[in-house]
């Protein structure tokens, strides 16, 4: 892919510098040959758009956002009280901005869409391990003979005789001619399981309110996410909850990736990069929504993202916020193709053009460039294993129709940066009106929404007002960081790290 972005110095010819007859001439303004923008004026736009994106968050917003991620852990711990399906010894992964920001590789078709200011203030997706298969050190090796590239099943052979008991209703069976059964973990009846429980729990909790205790303002299930909005004193977090499959390693169908250069090389040690990946709960486009995942390299990303520069990132989180609603119907680019088209930027150009700090106009320019080669060449293929094409799947009219409003973008990336900094403005207005007329709640009302329509029997309810009593301290009380949103947390028994 060749991107449009000059690699000109300030001095070279797009300057205008040099002698004549009459000395030198004025020096020319940088321009963008395909729009005639100014460089300069569209950095000074993708710097306004950042200022008003990157929130800052006081001691209160802080204080909500630890309150917020107490809560939702406290809550898991009670889920993984009810049937003991969740490990006791869990590991989570929690991320900065909600799925429909492209945090996680999860097709978007089936989310409700909820807008910043309108539904919520800040946004988190958190990866929970429903299975984990933690204890090899060999390349992973996954029964991907019924799937598309990046896809997989998974077979409940690779786990123990207590795991597939707890699990059996929970997975689709197979049953072979000679005799044996294979259990197949199913993505979409895990997720079935997880909103009900987790619905449970919180009619449980809403039974006995706290004061201080956020307010569950929404929980839907989204296709095989979760997705939960909590009032906290002045503040609304949105929370997509995803179950997945956790391992330690190395996909071995991503084994010929790591051989390859990349940019992050000498920046962060392959170890950080490789500690593991998750089977994800989303199907191919032709493949059975029963049975199928999807791998993630979500890990591994949070450790990439430390290596790309803050110019480029300005650049990523301006094109993204401009094309999240431009080319949202029909569905056909998520913000997850942007993000590994920028991974794959990375390992294209010299790193220390990437370190420019004022070029983030030419990297927009060159993103919108990329996305439309892309579109229109059907091809974006997937970072990690680049075998496998996420856009192969894409009509001709779908395509043509969202490289058509990418040529508007490319025309005036001004006037397209001037709207989306005027919807940031919006939403951050929406947050401060709210902020201003106080509290969204302190004390939930038991009545609010999300509890299980069907009361559970009330040994159950007794049972788990039994262990919330009996345990002050332990699983119901979690004191994370509330300044570092970005690292993974760790859940050992009733203890958080």
């Amino acid at each position: 892919m060749k991107m449009a972005a000059p690699v000109a110095s300030k001095t070279g010819s797009g300057s205008g510098s040099g002698s004549g007859s009459g000395g030198h001439k004025p020096a020319f303004p940088e321009l963008d040959f395909r729009s005639g923008a100014r460089i300069e004026e569209l950095n000074k736009l993708i710097q306004e758009f950042t200022k008003h994106d990157q929130r800052e968050y006081d001691d209160q917003r802080a204080l909500e956002i630890h309150t917020a991620k107490d809560f939702i852990f406290s809550m898991l711990g009670m889920v993984q009280k009810l049937d003991q399906k969740l490990p006791v010894a869990n590991e989570y992964l929690l991320l900065s901005g909600g799925v429909r920001e492209g945090v996680v590789d999860l097709d978007l078709d089936e989310l409700n869409v909820y807008a910043r200011g309108t539904d919520y203030d800040m946004d988190f997706t958190l990866l929970v391990p429903a299975l984990k298969l933690h204890d090899r050190n060999q390349p992973v090796t996954l029964d991907m003979r019924h799937s598309a590239l990046c896809h997989s099943w998974l077979s409940l052979r690779l786990f123990d005789e207590g795991t597939i008991s707890k699990w059996k209703d929970c997975c689709t069976i197979v049953d072979h001619i000679n005799g044996a059964t294979n259990y197949f973990f199913s993505p979409t009846k895990v997720a079935d399981w997880f909103y009900d429980s987790i619905s449970i729990v919180l009619s449980e909790i809403q039974k006995k309110p706290q004061r201080g205790m956020p307010k569950v303002e929404k929980v839907e299930k989204n296709g095989t996410i979760l997705s939960i909005i909590l009032g906290v004193g002045s503040s609304r977090m949105l929370y997509d909850i995803v179950p997945v499959v956790s391992f330690k390693g190395w996909p071995a169908v991503a084994q010929s990736w790591l051989m390859e250069n990349h940019f992050w090389d000498g920046k962060i040690t392959e170890e950080e990069v490789i500690s593991g990946f998750y089977l994800v709960p989303a199907c191919s486009h032709k493949g059975k929504k029963d049975n199928e995942w999807r791998l993630s390299f979500a890990r591994s990303e949070v450790q990439l993202k430390k290596c790309i520069s803050s110019s480029l990132m300005q650049a990523y989180q301006a094109c993204k916020a401009i094309i999240i609603k431009l080319l949202s119907r029909p569905k056909a680019i998520s913000p997850y193709h942007l993000r590994s088209m920028m991974l794959w930027a990375c390992d294209r150009l010299p790193a220390n053009y990437l370190a420019q700090e004022d070029y983030a106009a030419h990297f927009l320019l060159g993103l919108i460039d990329d996305l439309q080669h892309c579109l229109v060449n059907k091809m974006c293929p997937n970072y990690f294993i680049p075998q496998c094409n996420m856009l192969e799947h894409l009509c001709e009219e779908t395509v043509m129709l969202h490289a058509r409003k990418l040529s508007s973008v490319r025309s005036d990336p001004a006037e397209h940066l001037r709207t989306a900094i005027e919807h940031v403005k919006a939403a951050n207005r929406l947050t401060l009106e709210l902020q201003r007329r106080g509290s969204t709640t302190s004390i939930p009302s038991p009545q609010s929404d999300g509890g299980d329509p069907n009361q559970p029997d009330d040994r159950l309810a007794k049972k788990l007002q039994q262990l919330v009593t009996e345990n002050p301290g332990k699983s119901i009380s979690v004191f994370i960081n509330p300044d570092d949103v970005t690292r993974p947390h760790f859940r050992i028994d009733d203890k958080f790290f």
